[in-house]
């Protein structure tokens, strides 16, 4: 008996929970992703023939194609799924495709929750696949292609093999190249400030801040003017003392913040927790794609996690305040449930972030989740919660104190009434009480701090700050700022340390490159303007070909002068440091282990070395001194860590006389029982890393899990191996016991 229908969705989780929902009824299945893309070895874009893209199917997917086409020859209509954006669209689109032949009825299903309501109202209103959608995710496709399929092999050319640029990738590595550049150039500026330690006469300490002479703002720029102003402040003190002269009081508020969308759920992830934006998605999307419940089965906790809008759905926003008031009071509810204005672009048939279900608190789900994914969904829970609540009062008190001339300040605040802030706490929520204090009163001085300060550099960015700048120009979309930050790290473009993104010195070449070639294209608000052209043809405002022909026609014309113009690194770049050993000038040049600098002169003069760069950002040569990490067992000399294409390793310092290397050790022992080896970091023939004794072949002792030196509970051997994943943990190497 043929099936009412065949829902077809991207993901096997999705699978799970649909079929929970709907029981027998339906067919459900997954792609698994996309079924088609444009080819891997060629452009794949008939240019000629309006851009049009040459689709086909990706490898490995031929099965799934077949199964899904024998399961809609059994069904009454055909049901798409994929996530309710433009890529999903593409996913529907290409399995429509796949079908047509079939002449059945083939919808389009909005999930945006995947909860039995939300399915089966998706299921009551289907809808067409949406041709716009449809063209402005194969315009951006094609966008891509065009620039990273011409970039490329010119940065093969001019740097090295096996480096590549994106459009907005290289957009985001300029941005960050730029900040980098603006910390080399920043002079720190002395100044300073002076506070006052006052006793009331209630015997109360009172601390206040210099603030203005005769009505005029203090500025202090050095320890001299500093000692001049304590010395006439204390001059003023002994002749007319301290007083309080005004005592000004006021109420202050702090709005709740507006539900999460994806960008601020990304960027508060990373603040609260340190969690980098695809692995915030990652969590987000198993929370929206279904959770196992006991007893209920898998259940989407959250809707959909690529959004811009701000908007909550009226009966969600009725069911937050039935919430709140049994939390909390109806004190805490405001007269009308808050509007929030979403931008421009926001595309409002999207619901903010928020949890699906309201009888399904964090605090029930702390055993069912694990403890990254507890993290996110209690974010997302509480602040859904707070935006509808009411704002938290304070009690601002400032106190102004004269001394003849002298104006000194301090403020108090105290929270009155906890709003929002009852389910969502933020920074900064402390109150900061003032003493009992009257006008008129005298103070006496207890001592004066003066303290220097210098002024700071710009922050380098974190992903946090790097996604709402990208945000905030309107570079980027929902559903792309994971996979930009990811991508040039990937790259070998940026590092990240301590949480901020600091571009190497690869990323800083290409950058430098790229924008002298390409200045328009390498441009945000070049880039922001062609993410507005997307958003049209999603709306029906523009045709993709008149986009694709505008931007292809500028793109040759700055490739072809970029051909001539854009220098050579491996012929080497010109720079002022000059050769330790003949004195000719050294070159810039990149090799399989990254940018170096070698002689003018070779090959007569081969000296070569690494580099780095000064507070200023200026070239010098690193010198060569190296500590030695071990004795070469071959030759007997000292073993120093160097760097190849592969990454770090340990040399002989004879080399080239003697070319003994090794891995870098990772300081735990091999567990097998004699053995004695250590346990070393390797790569596979396809590239994956792997640990495994460094006695190999005689030991056979392999590790796919990271060794960390940390003692077993159980056995006291000293090696426990971290098994990532949703639930990772750690075991032990020689006993097997988890820890």
């Amino acid at each position: 008996m043929p099936k009412k229908g065949l829902i077809v969705v991207e993901s096997p989780t999705k699978v799970r929970t649909l079929k929970k929902v709907l029981g027998r009824g339906y067919e459900v299945c997954a792609s698994v992703g996309h079924v088609k893309d444009l080819p891997k070895s060629r452009l794949g874009v008939r240019v000629e023939d309006g851009f049009e893209p040459e689709y086909e199917v990706i490898r490995g997917k031929k099965k799934v194609l077949s199964e899904i086409k024998k399961k809609a020859r059994e069904a009454q209509e055909i049901y798409l799924g994929p996530d309710p954006d433009r890529e999903g669209e593409a996913i529907a689109w290409h399995i429509a495709e796949e079908l047509r032949s079939l002449r059945k009825p083939i919808r389009r299903l909005l999930l945006y929750e995947l909860t039995p309501k939300g399915i089966k109202e998706a299921l009551s209103q289907p809808t067409d696949l949406d041709p716009n959608k449809y063209r402005a995710q194969q315009a951006r496709r094609v966008l891509d292609r065009l620039v990273g399929y011409n970039l490329s092999p010119l940065l093969w050319e001019k740097v090295k093999r096996g480096l590549s640029a994106g459009r907005v990738q290289s957009v985001a590595l300029r941005l960050i190249c730029e900040r980098e550049k603006e910390i080399q150039a920043f002079r720190p500026e002395e100044y300073w400030t002076i506070e006052a330690d006052l006793k009331t006469p209630e015997g109360e300490v009172l601390t206040a801040r210099l603030e203005k002479k005769e009505g005029k703002k203090v500025k202090i720029s050095t320890a001299e003017e500093a000692q001049e102003v304590v010395a006439d402040l204390k001059r003023w003190a002994e002749k007319e003392g301290f007083e309080i002269r005004k005592i000004f009081s006021k109420e202050a508020r702090r709005n709740p913040s507006p539900p999460f969308i994806t960008s601020t759920l990304q960027q508060e992830a990373f603040r609260r927790f340190r969690f980098s934006a695809q692995k915030t998605m990652l969590l987000a999307q198993r929370l929206y794609e279904g959770i196992d419940l006991p007893g209920e089965g898998p259940v989407g906790l959250i809707t959909y996690m690529r959004t811009d809008s701000v908007r909550l759905a009226e009966e969600a926003q009725a069911a937050l305040r039935d919430l709140i008031k049994a939390r909390f009071g109806k004190e805490f509810l405001p007269p009308q449930p808050p509007r929030y204005r979403s931008k421009a672009t926001a595309q409002e048939a999207h619901e903010a972030i928020r949890p699906t279900r309201f009888d399904l608190p964090p605090e029930r789900l702390r055993g069912v989740l694990s403890p990254e994914e507890y993290k996110i969904y209690d974010l997302i829970w509480r602040r859904a919660l707070a935006s509808q609540m009411l704002p938290a009062r304070y009690a601002i008190t400032q106190v102004e104190v004269g001394c003849g001339p002298w104006i000194l300040k301090t403020q108090g605040r105290q929270l009155v009434f906890p709003g929002f802030l009852a389910a969502y706490q933020v920074q900064e929520d402390e109150s900061s009480l003032l003493p009992p204090l009257k006008e008129g009163w005298g103070l006496e001085l207890l001592q004066i701090h003066p303290k220097q300060h210098f002024t700071k550099p710009p922050a380098r960015f974190t992903e946090a700050t790097l996604i709402r700048t990208l945000e905030d120009q309107g570079i980027g979309r929902p559903s792309t700022y994971a996979q930009i930050v990811s991508t040039i790290k990937e790259r070998g473009y940026v590092t990240q340390s301590a949480g901020h993104l600091k571009p190497t010195e690869l990323g800083l070449l290409v950058n430098d490159l790229l924008v002298a070639a390409f200045p328009d294209l390498i441009e945000p608000r070049f880039t922001a303007r062609m993410e507005a052209f997307l958003d049209q043809i999603a709306e029906g405002q523009k045709e993709k070909e008149e986009v694709l022909k505008d931007f292809y026609q500028d793109f040759l014309r700055q490739l072809s002068s970029a051909t001539q113009k854009m220098a050579d690194l491996k012929a080497g770049l010109k720079t002022e440091v000059l050769c330790p050993e003949c004195g000719s000038e050294m070159l810039l040049r990149v090799g399989k282990a990254g940018p170096f600098l070698a002689c003018s002169r070779y090959p007569e003069c081969k000296t070569t070395g690494d580099y780095e760069r000064d507070e200023r950002g200026a070239l010098r040569l690193r010198p060569k001194e190296e500590k030695a990490q071990g004795v070469c067992p071959e030759c007997g000399a000292g073993l120093v860590l160097r760097r190849g294409r592969f990454g770090e390793f340990l040399a002989c310092q004879r080399y080239p006389d003697c070319r003994y290397t090794r891995p870098v050790g990772t300081g735990v022992s091999c567990p097998r029982e004699g053995c004695g080896g250590e346990i070393v970091k390797r790569r596979s023939r396809r590239g994956k890393t792997y640990y495994a004794c460094l006695r190999a072949p005689e030991c056979d002792f392999v590790l796919w899990d990271e060794p960390l030196p940390e003692e077993c509970p159980h056995c006291g051997f000293k090696g426990l191996a971290l098994k990532a994943g949703r639930k990772g943990y750690k075991y032990c190497i020689a006993c097997g016991e988890r820890v």
